[in-house]
C-alpha cells in the first residue's frame, strides 16, 4: 500500500519538477560536501597539531580516515557536476553518507572503542546535518541510517563488541534513536512536500503571467523593473469585430454568449500563436493583435496580413458549424508605437500612438466581412497580396484616407 502511494505521487511529477528537484538536490548535495569537507579539514588540522606537539591523542588510524573521507568528498563534489540522472545523484549522495558514518564506524570497531552513548551523539549530529543541507528524497536518508545501524548492529556483534550502553537505559538510548530518524526524515519529507507545492504555485502563476504578457516582459517585471515602457518604430497593428454579434447576444442566454465569443477567440489565439504575433486584448467582441513588438520581425506586416486571412476562414468554419451568420470586420496599419505595463492591479501589456488609432479607425470605417489596410500597409503588402482599392474615404480624426481591401495572396485563394 505505502509503496503504491509512493509510486503513485512520483507519476503525479511533472518533467519540469523533476529536472528541477534534480538541479536543487545537485546544488544542496554540494553544497553539504562542501561544508563537510571544511569540517574535516579542521579534524585534520587537529591531528597534525597533535603530532607536532607529540600528543597521545594524535591517531595514525583516524588520520588516515580523515584523509580518505576528504578525498570521497573531492571525487564526490566533482563527479557530481556531470551527472544527470536522479538515481545517480543519490547514489552520490549514499556513497559520501556510507563513507562518513561506516569509515568513522570501522575505525572504532577496529580499536575496540565502540562507545554506545557516544554514537547516539553521532547519529544524531550526521543525521540532523543530512537532513538540513540535502533535504529532498526521504527515503534515501532513511537507507542511509539504516546503512550506518546496520553496520553498527550487524558488524560490531559479530567480532564480539557490545553495542549496548551499561551507563543509560537501553530503552532510552533505543528511543533516542529512533526518534532521530523519524524527526530527520519527517523533515526531509515535509520539506520537499512544501518546495512540490511551491514549485507548482510558482509555475502556475508564471504560466499564468504569460498568458496576460509577452515573456520578455514578464521577466523585466519579475525583476522589479518599476517602468516598462518601450518604443517601436515599425510594428504592424490590426483590429478585428465581430459584426452582428452585440445583437445576436441580446437574444441568448449568457453562458452561450460566453461560449461563442469564446470559441472564436480561442480559434483567434492559436492564430496568433501559429503565426507568432502579440495578443494584446479584447474589449468585448473586439480583438487587438500587433506584430513586430517586442521581439523586431522583418516580416510584421506580412504576419499580421496572414493572420487577418486566416480569421477570415476561422469565422467561416465557424458559421459552417454552429449554422450562424457572423462576418468579422478587420483594419490594419503600419508605423511607430509605445508598448508599455500599466496598472498595479489587473495591469496590461498595451499599445498608444497614432498608429494603433489609425489601425482602430481602418476596422470601424471598414466592410464586414473585409480586410480593410491603410495606404501604409498596402505600399508593404502591394507585391505578395491581392487587394481591391476602396478609393477615397473619411476618416474620424484623420480625414480623407485612400484604402485598400485584402483579398488575399497573390499565389493563394482569394477570399
Amino acid at each position: 500500500m505505502m509503496f503504491s502511494f509512493l509510486k503513485r505521487n512520483r507519476d503525479l511529477e511533472t518533467p519540469e519538477y523533476q529536472l528541477w528537484r534534480q538541479q536543487f538536490m545537485q546544488k544542496r548535495l554540494s553544497l553539504g560536501m562542501r561544508i563537510a569537507f571544511f569540517y574535516f579539514v579542521t579534524l585534520l588540522g587537529e591531528q597534525f597539531i597533535y603530532l607536532l606537539r607529540g600528543s597521545t591523542h594524535f591517531s595514525q588510524i583516524w588520520l588516515i580516515t580523515i584523509l580518505i573521507i576528504l578525498a570521497a568528498i573531492i571525487y564526490g563534489t566533482n563527479h557530481l557536476k556531470r551527472l544527470r540522472s536522479p538515481l545517480q545523484t543519490s547514489l552520490i549522495f549514499l556513497s559520501i553518507s556510507w563513507t562518513i558514518t561506516i569509515l568513522i564506524q570501522l575505525v572504532d570497531t577496529i580499536s575496540r572503542r565502540v562507545k554506545p552513548e557516544m554514537m547516539l551523539i553521532w547519529w544524531m549530529v550526521t543525521f540532523f546535518s543530512q537532513a538540513t543541507l540535502v533535504p529532498v528524497r526521504w527515503r534515501f536518508h532513511l537507507i542511509s541510517q539504516l546503512g550506518g545501524l546496520a553496520y553498527y548492529f550487524i558488524v560490531n556483534t559479530a567480532v564480539g563488541i557490545d553495542v549496548i550502553p551499561n551507563n543509560i537505559p537501553t530503552i532510552s538510548w533505543f528511543i533516542n534513536i529512533f526518534w532521530t530518524c523519524f524527526i530527520s526524515n519527517i523533515s526531509v519529507y515535509l520539506y520537499e512536500k512544501l518546495a512540490k507545492s511551491e514549485f507548482y504555485a510558482r509555475n502556475t502563476s508564471e504560466k499564468l503571467l504569460l498568458n496576460i504578457l509577452p515573456e520578455s516582459i514578464a521577466m523585466r517585471l519579475k525583476d522589479d523593473e518599476n517602468t516598462i515602457a518601450d518604443s517601436f518604430t515599425d510594428v504592424t497593428v490590426l483590429f478585428a469585430d465581430i459584426v452582428g454579434f452585440t445583437q445576436l447576444s441580446s437574444h441568448l442566454p449568457p453562458d452561450q454568449v460566453v461560449e461563442f465569443l469564446n470559441q472564436i477567440f480561442s480559434q483567434f489565439d492559436r492564430l496568433v500563436e501559429i503565426h507568432q504575433l502579440e495578443k494584446i486584448k479584447t474589449i468585448g467582441d473586439a480583438y487587438l493583435v500587433v506584430s513586430g513588438l517586442p521581439y523586431p520581425r522583418p516580416d510584421h506586416t506580412e504576419a499580421i496580413a496572414d493572420m487577418a486571412i486566416d480569421m477570415q476562414i476561422a469565422m467561416y468554419k465557424f458559421n459552417q458549424e454552429t449554422g450562424k451568420n457572423l462576418s468579422i470586420r478587420i483594419g490594419i496599419h503600419t508605423g511607430p508605437v509605445v508598448a508599455g505595463v500599466i496598472g498595479l492591479k489587473k495591469f496590461a501589456y498595451d499599445l498608444w500612438g497614432d498608429t494603433v488609432n489609425t489601425a482602430s479607425r481602418m476596422e470601424s470605417h471598414g466592410i464586414a466581412g473585409k480586410i480593410q489596410v491603410s495606404a501604409c500597409a498596402y505600399e508593404r503588402l502591394k507585391h505578395l497580396y491581392k487587394f481591391e482599392e476602396r478609393g477615397v474615404i473619411t476618416v474620424k480624426g484623420k480625414g480623407d484616407m485612400t484604402t485598400y481591401f485584402l483579398l488575399g495572396k497573390v499565389l493563394g485563394t482569394c477570399l
